[in-house]
């Protein structure tokens, strides 16, 4: 049936979201790069002690913003808090693109910046991460020479698990002036990389953050924006009043005031990483280096059906396949060495036979 009202041409002209999936509870949730244990207890029990009060009011973000600012290391002022990492670059279009405008992506690279990007009405330039997943540094300069008006920038990268250093990030940077570098940094508790101390010294920067990886509350949607005061300043003019809920700021505050179950958690995945690597490369499959909680491994035309095959046996992992053109490609998201156990023996199972 043709809808009376004529949707924009930008969605007209809009992909569907590869990868959503659902019935996934009572599964090893190996597919999107989650915290597979779950949240902090403490989080949790937060939550818990909401009070009727409060679930009826409007969300207040000035202490929560407060605290974590003191925690991050940056004034209030710098940090807008929003519903998720995705909330977060919808903001920064929303802010800085105009219809028309230029953006500039390495892909294969999360597939938000892109979606935003084709709302926005905003034209893609994209460069391509090599067959063994490095970012195009020598292409990104010549490219950020036209001026673009925004560069978004995964690091680490999802899918690849490539990590830029800092000496090419200031290289980006100092390439950049008329040109804002969003450095997305989803997964900086698993990698020694960050540019967060970096926004007072360059003002096209900006970085986004998220609780929804190591923190475990992706079900709450809760994303981190830092940048210099006047860039947050525009931001938050954008910004709509209450877009971050009280259960997400409550569950907040209780992790930041308990990083040591992090820190514990960011632990037991690298060392569960090496283990995995170990066992991959004994089964004769390529693993690319990561910095994030996931691997991307190569299993060959045998990837999508060996996918399947453990979702059968409630092991989720994610094909990539549509973001490399060809079949293979699998990143899994890593857990506990336990957790990494049983998916070894999945996989003997189903590659050995």
């Amino acid at each position: 049936m043709k809808h009376p009202i004529a949707p924009r041409r930008a969605v007209l002209r809009l992909d569907a979201y590869h990868g959503i999936q659902e019935d996934r509870a009572g599964k090893l949730r190996l597919d999107f790069n989650e915290n597979t244990v779950g949240c902090a207890p403490v989080a949790l029990r937060a939550v818990a002690r909401m009070t009727r009060a409060q679930v009826a009011m409007y969300p207040e973000y000035t202490k929560t913003r407060a605290m974590l600012a003191r925690n991050y290391g940056v004034r209030p002022d710098e940090l807008l808090l929003t519903n998720g990492a995705d909330d977060a670059l919808r903001l920064v279009f929303d802010t800085f693109v105009d219809r028309g405008n230029i953006i500039l992506l390495a892909e294969p690279t999360f597939n938000m910046y892109r979606f935003w990007a084709a709302l926005a009405g905003a034209r893609a330039v994209t460069l391509r991460y090599d067959a063994e997943m490095r970012f195009p540094l020598a292409e990104a300069l010549r490219a950020l020479k036209r001026r673009p008006r925004a560069l978004f920038l995964a690091n680490p990268n999802n899918p690849t698990g490539t990590v830029v250093e800092r000496g090419a990030l200031r290289r980006l940077l100092g390439a950049a002036p008329h040109t804002l570098l969003v450095v997305d940094e989803a997964y900086s508790e698993f990698c020694a990389v960050g540019v967060l101390p970096w926004i007072r010294r360059f003002p096209n920067l900006v970085v986004v953050r998220t609780l929804s990886k190591a923190a475990g509350l992706a079900g709450l949607r809760l994303g981190l924006v830092f940048t210099n005061r006047d860039t947050a300043r525009a931001m938050r003019t954008a910004q709509a009043p209450f877009a971050v809920n009280t259960a997400a700021l409550v569950a907040a505050a209780a992790s930041a005031a308990d990083r040591s179950f992090i820190k514990r958690y960011v632990v037991e995945v690298k060392k569960s990483k090496r283990h995995l690597e170990g066992a991959l490369l004994r089964l004769g499959v390529k693993a690319f280096p990561s910095g994030g909680n996931f691997l991307l491994a190569d299993f060959g035309a045998r990837g999508p059906k060996m996918v399947a095959a453990l979702r059968r046996r409630g092991i989720l992992l994610r094909d990539r396949t549509h973001d490399f053109g060809r079949p293979g490609l699998v990143r899994i998201t890593i857990g506990t060495r336990p957790q990494m156990r049983r998916l070894v023996r999945a996989l003997n199972r189903e590659l050995r036979g």
